[in-house]
């Protein structure tokens, strides 16, 4: 039977940081395999990007198929002295098990692998699959969506699914994820006639023109939010000129924002009202957009029931199903199935001493094992 605990210290062993493999995906196949899971390391390649290995596995042959989904992919240490323990050395001290990966988010995977066996050991009408991908802390270009483009070439179709990504603020069960916000970047570029602050006649000073532009898109009142969602928010996240000179007026200006919106918007309405209020400035410049992810909702449901009933049991907790937090892999995953996230307390995730309580293993485990067993008796 495949042991969560020792699991998740084997897969926080492998210096798997973004793009690197590490040996996480051989270590998770190695504890799949002999579970009777079919395995496929899928390694996709992009011209700007470094090329990455993915892992796609199946228990079964029959439908329904119900897939664990997430990363082993991790982001780096930061600096490696300032921890108190071993970054890959897996290390527990006072009921905590530490490493770079511990919560976000090998420990999950490790439960999903235990549930997994569990649930096997008794036999399923169905199919248990796993899509972890090595590209979820990077770009997330040959990671999860190239997965879901092989599978749909290949026949594999998934019924639902479930994120292990960190969900909980403090306590384990009081949030799991239904949604996420999308995310909307751009980059504005004005520009000008660099000259002498003495003689402004001779030059055209770009900088009053962005200050108004970034006035303009930073008041946009998008909207008010719903039910699920907050609402819209955009931030200015860089202001950039590149001039130290006190007496020169600069040619260029330029600044970065991003916006995180619900499903009240879309990213060509977004981009719209931005080229809007800068229009209304006049003068020349370019707006550079990126629509990373775009908003998704779980309506409530018999995936969300069925999580919201094994935490309840597991934890005597009802969780809050809440949209808000950054974005995750779960957003091209809801294009082929409904899917939720619950994982471990996000407090330590990307931190010097990343650590979870060993004791919230077993019980993310019996959530796991409940999900599965529940998706499969349609109760």
């Amino acid at each position: 039977m495949t042991d969560a605990l020792e699991l998740a210290r084997d897969l926080i062993r492998c210096p798997s940081v973004t793009p690197e493999e590490g040996g996480a995906l051989t270590c998770l196949e190695g504890a799949l395999k002999p579970l009777g899971f079919t395995c496929h390391r899928l390694t996709f390649s992009d011209d700007d990007t470094p090329d990455v290995e993915n892992l796609y596995a199946r228990y079964g042959t029959e439908g329904p198929v119900f897939c664990f989904a997430g990363h082993t992919d991790v982001v780096p240490v930061g600096d490696a002295d300032a921890w108190a323990f071993d970054p890959f050395g897996a290390e527990i001290h006072d009921g905590y098990l530490y490493g770079r990966g511990a919560v976000d988010m090998k420990t999950a995977i490790a439960c999903m692998a235990e549930a997994s066996a569990r649930v096997i050991a008794d036999g399923i009408d169905g199919s248990i699959a796993f899509l972890i991908t090595g590209d979820e802390e990077g770009p997330a270009i040959n990671g999860t969506v190239k997965v879901l483009d092989w599978m749909a070439e290949n026949g594999e179709r998934i019924d639902a699914c479930l994120v292990g990504e960190p969900t909980n603020p403090m306590v384990l069960g009081e949030m799991a994820k239904i949604g996420r916000r999308g995310s909307f970047s751009g980059h504005l570029v004005v520009t000008g006639q660099q000259g002498h602050v003495a003689y402004p006649h001779l030059a055209d000073n770009p900088l009053p023109r962005l200050v108004k532009m970034l006035d303009n898109i930073a008041g946009l009142q998008l909207d008010g939010g719903t039910d699920h969602f907050q609402p819209s928010n955009l931030e200015i996240t860089t202001i950039d000129v590149g001039n130290a000179a006190s007496n020169v007026i600069p040619a260029r200006g330029e600044a970065r924002f991003n916006v995180r919106y619900n499903t009240e918007q879309d990213a060509a309405g977004l981009e719209a009202k931005i080229r809007a209020a800068c229009d209304s400035v006049g003068g020349y410049y370019t707006l550079t957009v990126r629509n990373s992810g775009d908003p998704f909702l779980t309506a409530p449901g018999d995936l969300t029931a069925m999580l919201e009933a094994a935490i309840g049991s597991e934890l005597k907790v009802d969780p809050d199903l809440s949209t808000t937090g950054g974005t995750s892999d779960a957003r091209f995953i809801k294009n082929a199935c409904p899917v939720v996230e619950f994982g471990l307390i996000s407090q330590t995730m990307h931190k010097v001493d990343e650590c979870c309580a060993v004791e919230n293993i077993p019980k993310l485990t019996a959530i796991y094992e409940r999900v599965l067993r529940s998706f499969f008796s349609g109760t």
